[in-house]
């Protein structure tokens, strides 16, 4: 896989704002017949997201990872009211939006596209999921969770149709409650989601080798 390229992507998202910048890498677009949206957490960089690629081992993929303002998406915990993080939430997600209309133009439809998170961006994969329910290729959230305090309304309309849907997270992450990555994952279900879900005992917030080899099992798939 080639070093990632930078192109930036110059729609506008109801006058709002310009896309930001998108790394790419893996099989070009006009080339792919599958890709995957991936989104860095809080502080990180579309680059760091981006270096998972090379531990996937799928090469016939185009990637995708968008780059946030200031390295956030929201400006505060995905926990507290909606309101507070607007109206950055509404553009980070019509981000992700404008990744997939990108794709479907390049022939790649949403139903051979993933999307996969890490930390914000997991919260940020699985509220669009959510709010935009149809069939994926696959949706990733890594030490995430459903947007919103406890109590918040979750009567998402559609279907994710068969999705396949992996949550992944520690039980002692200090900025994931153990209780929201389940709950998400019985709205998930509750959506037409096939939901996997693997809480890892003494897991702090990262990463480990058997959700990356979840994912590269489930891309293969793909």
């Amino acid at each position: 896989m080639g070093a990632p390229t930078m192109t930036i992507d110059n729609h506008r998202s109801g006058g709002l704002h310009v896309s930001p910048p998108v790394l790419t890498a893996g099989t070009p677009l006009d080339q792919a017949e599958k890709a995957m949206v991936l989104v860095h957490g809080r502080g990180g960089t579309a680059g760091d997201i981006l270096s998972l690629t090379s531990v996937l081992e799928n090469t016939d993929i185009a990637y995708l990872a968008p780059q946030a303002d200031g390295n956030t998406w929201y400006p505060y915990s995905f926990l507290a009211p909606i309101a507070n993080n607007e109206p950055h939430l509404s553009q980070s997600l019509d981000t992700i939006r404008l990744a997939l209309e990108r794709l479907a133009e390049a022939g790649i439809p949403p139903e051979r596209t993933a999307l996969l998170g890490f930390s914000q961006g997991a919260c940020l994969v699985l509220e669009f999921a959510a709010r935009n329910a149809r069939r994926y290729g696959g949706i990733f959230g890594l030490s995430g969770g459903l947007i919103g305090p406890n109590g918040t309304p979750r009567d998402y309309a559609g279907s994710l149709e068969g999705t396949p849907v992996f949550l992944g997270c520690g039980d002692v992450d200090p900025h994931i409650p153990q209780e929201r990555v389940i709950h998400s994952s019985e709205i998930l279900q509750q959506l037409g989601a096939k939901v996997t879900m693997r809480i890892y005992p003494g897991m702090g917030h990262t990463v480990n080798e058997d959700e990356l080899a979840l994912v590269r099992e489930s891309l293969a798939r793909l």
